[in-house]
């Protein structure tokens, strides 16, 4: 975070006022940005949600036609074929079940790409490991990020003080940026 206009104390120092209320912002800016990260994450999440469901409905939908329409047609054609009619029938009622698995892989295929909010989950210990460390930083103020690992995840970027940070691993997968 970019800090302008601060004002410093005789020695050049900042007061502990100004320390404590530059912390609390940047604490709130920090929540607001993980809050953001998590609306959209779940967004994407609902929306394959809800094309898996869409998948499924037509799949079940397409497979009631199916019985509907050709499963008395099916197995009486396979009657004139010369079988039994009751072995007919059980023809007919694996062929439709068949479809139905079909349709149910789709959709359990689609299901499992949902990421639920792990990109959320990993930069919130991220930024927990980052207050929890207790050396002091460069220039005193408060808890020292390195360019090493925080929490087993390599962190970027540059703060306020000249200190990396990061968003850990994979941050910048497929989450649109907010728009502000």
């Amino acid at each position: 975070m970019v800090r302008t206009g601060t004002s410093s104390g005789a020695d050049g120092q900042q007061s502990l006022g100004e320390l404590v209320a530059l912390a609390a912002k940047d604490m709130s800016s920090l929540v607001r940005a993980e809050i953001s990260l998590a609306k959209r994450e779940l967004k994407m999440d609902a929306r394959r949600i809800g094309i898996a469901a869409g998948i499924a409905v037509v799949a079940l939908f397409g497979a009631c036609l199916i019985v509907v329409l050709l499963c008395f047609a099916f197995a009486y054609g396979l009657v004139a074929a010369g079988i039994w009619t009751w072995a007919a029938f059980l023809i007919v009622a694996g062929t439709c079940l068949l479809f139905i698995g079909l349709g149910g892989l789709i959709a359990y295929v689609v299901i499992r790409r949902v990421t639920g909010m792990k990109m959320t989950r990993q930069t919130v210990m991220d930024d927990i490991g980052m207050l929890r460390r207790s050396e002091p930083s460069p220039n005193g103020s408060g808890p020292a990020v390195s360019n090493t690992a925080v929490s087993g995840t390599a962190v970027s970027g540059t703060g306020a003080s000249g200190t990396e940070i990061g968003a850990g691993k994979g941050a910048a997968a497929e989450i649109p940026p907010a728009r502000t």
